[in-house]
């Protein structure tokens, strides 16, 4: 039951899956901004394609994310502490398992069912089913130096879903 009430109350918070924004500030729809740049990505069983990205402040940048593992993952984008933090709350929504089958949700998602969009409000994100294929659009910010992508369901961050964005002057 808590599970439950923890989800419908995350879900409300949760945006579309074009978010996009200041870290911090305001996240604002970016659907309609114009692109500057596109990354194409490959998720796969505990992977990204990319270990690290260079993007430019102030671009805003068309993720397109393809899951070709056989189970769910995330592209969530946040810095380290936002990160740890996110990843805490979905080990506590599994349950304290790991996404291998030793609890959670039973899907394959680590008990994760929100919505695509911004987690909490402060993190753009997408999540995959398996073979599914997402887009997020996203501003990149000025005044940090660095920020991650990652996967935060149970067990996949530490088995090595995740990547830095460097910003490029």
């Amino acid at each position: 039951m808590r599970k439950t009430l923890l989800v419908l109350t995350l879900g409300l918070f949760t945006g579309t899956a074009f978010a996009a924004g200041e870290h911090g500030g305001s996240h604002a729809p970016a659907g309609d901004a114009e692109i500057d740049r596109t990354i194409r990505l490959e998720a796969g069983d505990m992977w990204f394609d990319a270990e690290s990205l260079n993007v430019a402040p102030g671009h805003t940048i068309r993720f397109e994310i393809t899951n070709t593992g056989n189970l769910a993952h995330e592209f969530v984008i946040g810095d380290a502490e936002a990160q740890a933090a996110h990843r805490e709350m979905m080990r506590q929504m599994s349950g304290g398992h790991d996404d291998q089958g030793h609890g959670g949700g039973g899907h394959g998602d680590g008990g994760h069912h929100m919505a695509e969009g911004q987690h909490g409000g402060q993190m753009p994100a997408v999540t995959l089913a398996p073979g599914e294929r997402a887009t997020l659009v996203w501003t990149v910010p000025a005044h940090v130096d660095r920020l991650e992508y990652a996967c935060n369901l149970p067990g996949h961050y530490e088995a090595g879903m995740s990547g830095h964005i460097d910003l490029q002057e």
